[in-house]
């Protein structure tokens, strides 16, 4: 779970993340016996492994996304099932930190990652990306800046039943197109960013500002086909939405929540990224 947990971090994708951690089984099980009784700390072993086959994923996945049509989010993951995860999915997980994440270069993403969310000493962290101790303390120094500056809005996560209210309070005045009740509900710089890759239609850029995105949400509410079923959800640590329509997932809506109102609203709508929500909904 650690391995996957860093490595969906740095990739923003579950599938990713699932073939780094089984490459990292597997290079652990070629090792043999004798070389796995030579290696005197196994976890850091698995930490090292993985953290190096996700930078060149990573690396390697950069021109992808810089050719990827309209916005990229990262794929979404279902949580709340531990309720002792529930800090940890809220500080690290949700789809806001992941696309801050998704601005650093992939050497300070590693270095940031390993030293801020998984505690790792510097002397391993340098071995993984082949820096010095010291350079390695400048690298997360700065992206730790970058990170701090991008997310200044950044609050604790809204409890269970104020959140639960809020979304309801979110669909009523959607399901009823009430603009003003729904502008009340949003922050004034709020942002809607729909990733819908090649293949969807969505918003190619970003919508911002209470006034058009609530306009926005309304049209967009207007034009739901009538058997579309919504499920409320947690997803990445967030109050979130699912739409359904004929058994299949159609879309996931992430809100970022801050001082009781919407700063951000993230619409899913890639089959691709929906592919494993959808198969542990069957």
């Amino acid at each position: 779970a650690r391995l996957h947990g860093l490595a969906y971090r740095m990739l923003g994708s579950v599938a990713d993340a699932d073939d780094v951690v089984q490459e990292t089984w597997l290079r652990w099980h070629r090792l043999g016996p004798t070389g796995r009784a030579e290696v005197e700390r196994p976890a850091a072993w698995f930490t090292t492994a993985a953290s190096r086959l996700a930078l060149d994923v990573l690396k390697s996945a950069r021109r992808q996304r810089e050719e990827y049509v309209g916005p990229w989010l990262p794929e979404p993951m279902l949580t709340g099932g531990d309720p002792a995860d529930a800090a940890e999915w809220a500080e690290s997980l949700t789809l806001g930190f992941l696309v801050v994440l998704e601005r650093l270069a992939p050497v300070e993403r590693a270095v940031f990652l390993l030293a801020d969310v998984f505690g790792e000493p510097y002397a391993s962290i340098a071995a993984v990306v082949d820096r010095s101790e010291e350079a390695c303390r400048q690298i997360a120094s700065r992206a730790r800046q970058r990170v701090r500056d991008a997310r200044r809005h950044v609050a604790p996560a809204p409890g269970a039943a104020d959140a639960t209210e809020l979304v309801q309070r979110f669909m009523a005045a959607c399901a009823f197109g009430q603009v003003d009740d729904l502008r009340r509900l949003l922050l004034d710089d709020v942002v809607l960013v729909s990733d819908g890759g090649r293949d969807v239609h969505a918003a190619r850029r970003p919508v911002v500002g209470a006034e058009r995105v609530g306009r926005f949400l309304v049209n967009v509410s207007r034009r739901l086909p009538t058997d579309v079923a919504v499920d409320v959800r947690e997803v990445n640590g967030e109050p979130g939405l699912l739409f359904h329509r004929a058994g299949s997932l159609t879309m996931v809506m992430v809100f970022e929540v801050v001082d009781g109102r919407l700063a951000a609203l993230r619409l899913l709508l890639n089959p691709t990224k929906l592919q494993r929500i959808a198969a542990t909904l069957t």
